[in-house]
């Protein structure tokens, strides 16, 4: 689940054709106008005699989700999902991630609000898979994943949406915790210190919402879907520090290209991979290990920061706002210190 801004959208125009430029920023606006323009009230819609019964029931539930969200985890209390947008596609937006074919450092697009993100997004799928296919022509590794959320990281009251709205509860509840962990610390040019916070929030924030609901049996299978994502978050960074291990090789691009194809064919192998791999377009690449990292390399450190502040989510999220005013490479040492298990101290 990502963000995206009709303001981080206005180009920065690095490295873009003038024509490419417009291109993208008429896309971005139409997108935006076309989905805010949609939304109604969820209360108006809760009280229509015509709403379907099924969406109704997903509605009041998003509502009592967003009460405990403000209420409980202390994230903020506005108008992000009070209104209702019903969309005719899949997703919200499709973001391209590129790599360059030796490296798994995405390339970064720049824009006025966000900073610099490590990937593009497109309101479009065909938007974004032309996109991926002019980076493949420039010798880069392309990702294109769907993505169900739009988030204005608070600029403007957030929408729900039909891409997520019907999801299961647990998954609703997690979504809506991201994104608006996101509203609360942003790190403009810093894409997985904000991803990796906003999933430790979510998970936290559902671990608490069905524990204070009772629902036991709900909770022993979130921990076990978590479970699943720490085994597959582990196979992606053996992947990859295999491959930052071979791309630091001084040798001809023909025997490294072939050692690449090698852990890639490898990787696609493996069964914890193939029960993950029906969501994604195309076979593994650098831009796929970029793109996963950027949501799971820092929630180890996150966990064990909430778990220092003694779950008091108030106390961690200080704590990140302190880290989110450092340079990015101080923020980087501090938290490599808690991913080695050094004390960090943050004032």
């Amino acid at each position: 689940m990502t963000r995206l801004s009709v303001l981080l959208l206005l180009p920065a125009a690095l490295g873009l054709s003038g024509c490419e430029t417009l291109s993208y920023y008429a896309q971005a606006v139409g997108g935006h106008l076309d989905l805010t323009g949609r939304a109604r009230p969820v209360a108006e819609l809760l009280a229509d005699s015509q709403t379907p019964p099924s969406l109704r029931e997903r509605l009041a539930l998003s509502q009592s989700v967003r009460e405990f969200a403000s209420r409980e985890l202390k994230l903020p209390d506005n108008g992000s999902f009070r209104r209702y947008t019903e969309l005719e596609r899949p997703y919200a937006v499709w973001n391209v991630v590129a790599t360059p074919e030796f490296s798994l450092e995405p390339v970064r697009s720049c824009f006025p609000v966000a900073g610099c993100v490590s990937y593009r997004g497109f309101f479009t799928r065909d938007g974004a898979r032309r996109h991926a296919a002019r980076q493949r022509a420039r010798g880069f590794d392309a990702f294109v994943y769907g993505v169900p959320a739009y988030s204005t990281l608070g600029v403007f009251d957030d929408p729900l949406l039909s891409t997520f709205i019907r999801w299961p509860d647990v998954e609703l509840a997690r979504l809506v915790f991201h994104e608006l962990a996101h509203q609360l610390v942003y790190v403009r040019g810093d894409s997985t210190f904000n991803e990796s916070f906003a999933v430790t929030v979510d998970r936290e924030g559902v671990r608490r919402w069905l524990a204070a609901a009772g629902r036991d049996e709900d909770l022993a299978k979130f921990r076990e879907a978590r479970e699943r994502e720490r085994k597959f978050a582990q196979l992606l960074d053996e992947t990859r520090a295999r491959l930052e291990a071979l791309y630091r090789l001084d040798i001809d691009p023909e025997p490294m290209r072939a050692r690449k194809l090698a852990e890639f064919e490898r990787l696609a192998s493996e069964p914890v991979y193939i029960r993950h791999s029906a969501a994604f377009d195309g076979a593994p690449n650098n831009a796929l290990l970029a793109g996963f990292a950027t949501y799971s390399q820092l929630v180890p450190a996150f966990e064990r920061l909430l778990a220092e502040s003694g779950g008091d989510l108030e106390r961690f999220y200080a704590a990140m706002k302190s880290l989110a005013q450092l340079d990015k490479a101080e923020r980087q040492r501090r938290l490599s210190g808690q991913e080695s298990g050094t004390s960090t101290t943050l004032r």
